[in-house]
């Protein structure tokens, strides 16, 4: 697999991922690509819902230096409607078939809350990671399921659910609830012995345009929890909002936003433009 090694200096938990038995070295941070395999993604440059689609995209983002496939059934946008598991799952297996015979060794993340759907494809298609919205309050077999797969588990903060997150979103605090949120989240999944665990703070989930630049700027603060802490900020509407734009306009916007993320401690970026954010790390690189 691309960029990996067992062998080497002992990682610390927040800097490595355990990928299959293959570590993932997180001291330099990593660039994971977004393939919707959805037709209705806030943002239609994502959109692949054909494994030919998926298959140039996905080879598109590798030869641009991607290290992690996101694969996505279910549209998040606010507002959008929820789908049946049988249909999440008609959507992600042609495509993720795809990808296993183009790219057999290539790391891929299927971003799903369900438990059913994060079993079937860790056996069909052996994925590596699970990157899930709601961090388990969706389906509570989640945990366990977890538990059960030994990959790792991206855990998501959400205020509410996609169809009603941006109705009236509140804290008192937002920092402080958001880390409340995952010190407990984080507590139940280690007695269940799941371990290898990202953090992100959910930037547009349940949350203002105020709020989300609130945890931007503290974002810093969720490195007390010894994780690895993954961002998805790209061309999301705190970017297109703020500079009174569109998403097809708002690259310049999130790749500013991603460089303050590394700063702060990001290892991990979530993003629909590769080469913008490959560009932005190796500058972060090069200046810290």
């Amino acid at each position: 697999m691309k960029n990996f090694s067992t062998s080497g200096p002992l990682f610390s938990k927040n800097l490595s991922l355990n990928l299959g038995g293959s570590i993932m070295d997180l001291s330099r941070p990593r660039v994971m690509g977004i393939i919707n395999a959805t037709p209705d993604s806030f943002y239609d440059g994502s959109r692949v819902p054909e494994p030919a689609q998926a298959i140039e995209k996905a080879r598109e983002m590798i030869e641009q230096g991607v290290d992690i496939l996101d694969v996505g059934a279910v549209s998040t946008r606010p507002g959008s409607q929820e789908i049946s598991e049988i249909e999440e799952l008609e959507r992600l297996s042609p495509v993720l078939e795809a990808l296993r015979e183009a790219f057999p060794d290539f790391p891929v993340s299927v971003d799903t809350w369900r438990a059913s759907v994060a079993r079937t494809v860790k056996e069909r298609f052996e994925i590596q990671l699970i990157n899930d919205i709601s961090a388990g309050t969706l389906d509570p077999d989640m945990f366990p399921t977890m538990a059960q797969l030994g990959i790792p588990y991206i855990i998501m903060h959400m205020q509410g659910t996609p169809p009603n997150m941006q109705d009236d979103p509140a804290y008192e605090n937002v920092v402080d609830e958001v880390l409340q949120f995952f010190a407990e989240r984080v507590y139940k999944l280690s007695l269940l012995g799941v371990n290898d665990i990202v953090i992100d703070p959910g930037f547009g989930f349940g949350k203002t345009l105020e709020q989300n630049y609130m945890l931007l700027g503290q974002f810093d603060s969720f490195k007390m929890l010894e994780l690895p802490l993954m961002a998805g900020i790209s061309r999301k509407s705190m970017i297109y909002k703020l500079l009174e734009s569109e998403p097809d306009d708002a690259l310049n916007g999130s790749t500013a936003a991603h460089m303050a993320l590394l700063l702060k401690g990001a290892r991990l970026l979530r993003v629909h433009d590769v080469k913008a954010a490959v560009e932005t790390v190796k500058i972060f690189q090069q200046i810290c």
